[in-house]
């Protein structure tokens, strides 16, 4: 069984469309701490009471959950997906603060400077390789002058059972390095880069500033 839809990414692990073997696959990953990791994820952000936030790639929604609860009922939490199962998924289990658009991180429907913080955790490997530059300068344009990009993303791991399960999560995508190419594509998009980072030995997040 597989997490992925290949046919229109032959160069990204293209999109997840499998809700529930996700939720599981994830947990698995994070080794029992996928919440904690959320939860530092959310203070890295850099959200406040009252932002209106977006996450690319939200997947189940998983994280924009958690971002409303720091953002309150006086913010908002958009979730963009390209994968229809995963919106509906996400939508099922949404509070108030949150909503969910179907759409791709390269041609993001909102207008410019509509968010104070944009996250993107482990999609930008879902899109094609030509695509992930645009993506970042979408997410450039959505954010506000002075607004923060928190992106996380996959090392490739050097354990070979690690690097099977990494597999099911990220496909073929890991190569290029992934921290690498965010060292490129972030500052490329017009962003300025705060901090880069580990959150656990697998993971790898960027912290920059429009």
């Amino acid at each position: 069984m597989k997490l992925h839809h290949h046919t229109d990414h032959a160069d990204g692990a293209g999109p997840i469309v499998r809700p529930r073997l996700y939720e599981v696959v994830s947990e698995i990953g994070f080794a029992g701490r996928r919440r904690l990791v959320s939860i530092r994820l959310v203070a890295l952000s850099g959200a406040h009471r009252g932002d209106h936030v977006l996450d690319v790639g939200c997947g189940t929604g998983y994280l924009t959950r958690l971002l409303a609860r720091r953002v309150g009922p006086e913010g908002h939490v958009t979730g963009l997906d390209v994968a229809q199962p995963m919106i509906e998924h996400a939508r099922a289990r949404a509070p108030g603060t949150c909503a969910y658009v179907l759409g791709e991180g390269q041609a993001l429907p909102f207008p410019d400077a509509r968010f104070d913080v944009v996250v993107s955790c482990l999609a930008v490997h879902h899109l094609p390789a030509a695509a992930r530059g645009t993506a970042l300068r979408e997410m450039f344009r959505v954010l506000r002058p002075g607004g923060r990009l928190l992106i996380v993303e996959l090392r490739p791991p050097a354990n070979r059972l690690a690097a099977r399960l990494a597999g099911m999560v990220a496909g073929h995508a890991l190569r290029p390095s992934m921290p690498d190419l965010l060292a490129e594509l972030v500052p490329a998009a017009g962003f300025r880069v705060e901090a880069t980072g580990e959150l656990r030995p697998l993971l790898h997040y960027v912290l920059a500033v429009r």
